[in-house]
């Protein structure tokens, strides 16, 4: 039992020194990634200028390098993963990626999963109809009548079911649902729908890469300001990520983006 007693205290030395030479976990989200160096980001690669596949297989556009400046300001290198789109939030959700950026925009719907960075880009919606398009769309509503197409979990759609089908405008059967964009545009070129309604930007994209299209009609009706989509109650990254984004907006790096990817 001497024996014993003698080594009790340099055993618990020991133990108490191993303890002090673990390093502490993480505080919060943002310190643990930049304790892991990396940055998992999701993104819908299908969605030019903002995020797109080039002809080297890479995924680029406008938010792809803003994320890229974000994360190389945080000290960390950024994993960009392409998901579909209506993936994306439950990906952040459970935790499979950090952030996503796909030109998001609010809505309380979202909100109650999932929050917000501060806006670094103002988005209006674009009508794509065929070229020979005989009708005239003045009035979002113009086109409750029509086979229209949207991108499934966009904010397009939710306007949609809420200003059309639910408003029994447009049956429901007449709502066309695609994971990816040009999908859409593609069914407006071969005549088996009759309007695809995304962002603006893209919408003139689209036209360009498919040929045989126009827009219609622009105006802010379900988009509005871009944000960045981060976990619920993740205050710590979603204030640094902030700072950042106002950083950026005020040295103009942002508005060189536009420039760069928009033309604008």
């Amino acid at each position: 039992m001497k024996c014993l007693s003698k080594l009790l205290p340099i055993v618990l030395a020991a133990v108490l020194a191993l303890s002090a030479c673990k390093p502490a976990a993480p505080a919060n989200h943002l310190e643990a990634i930049k304790a892991k160096g990396k940055m998992v980001v999701g993104t819908s690669a299908d969605y030019p200028p903002f995020e797109y596949v080039d002809e080297a297989g890479k995924v680029v556009g406008f938010d792809i390098d803003l994320i890229n400046e974000i994360g190389a300001r945080l000290g960390v290198k950024v994993e960009v993963v392409d998901m579909p789109f209506d993936t994306l939030i439950a990906g952040v959700q459970e935790g499979k990626i950090d952030l996503s950026i796909a030109a998001f925009n609010y809505t309380e719907e979202r909100d109650k999963v999932v929050d917000f960075t501060d806006a670094y880009y103002y988005a209006e919606d674009g009508f794509i109809v065929a070229e020979d398009f005989a009708g005239k769309i003045t009035d979002p509503k113009d086109v409750a009548d029509l086979k229209i197409g949207v991108q499934t979990g966009a904010t397009a759609d939710g306007w949609v079911v809420e200003n059309l089908v639910d408003a029994g405008l447009t049956p429901a059967e007449n709502v066309f649902r695609y994971e990816r964009v040009d999908q859409g545009a593609l069914d407006v070129q071969a005549g088996r729908i009759d309007v695809f309604i995304c962002d603006y930007v893209p919408a003139e994209a689209l036209v360009k890469k498919v040929g045989g299209l126009k827009v219609a009609y622009h105006a802010e009706v379900s988009t509005g300001p871009v944000l960045i989509i981060v976990p619920q109650g993740d205050v710590a990254l979603t204030a640094e990520i902030n700072k950042i984004i106002a950083d950026l907006l005020k040295e103009g790096f942002i508005d060189q983006l536009s420039v760069t990817h928009i033309g604008q």
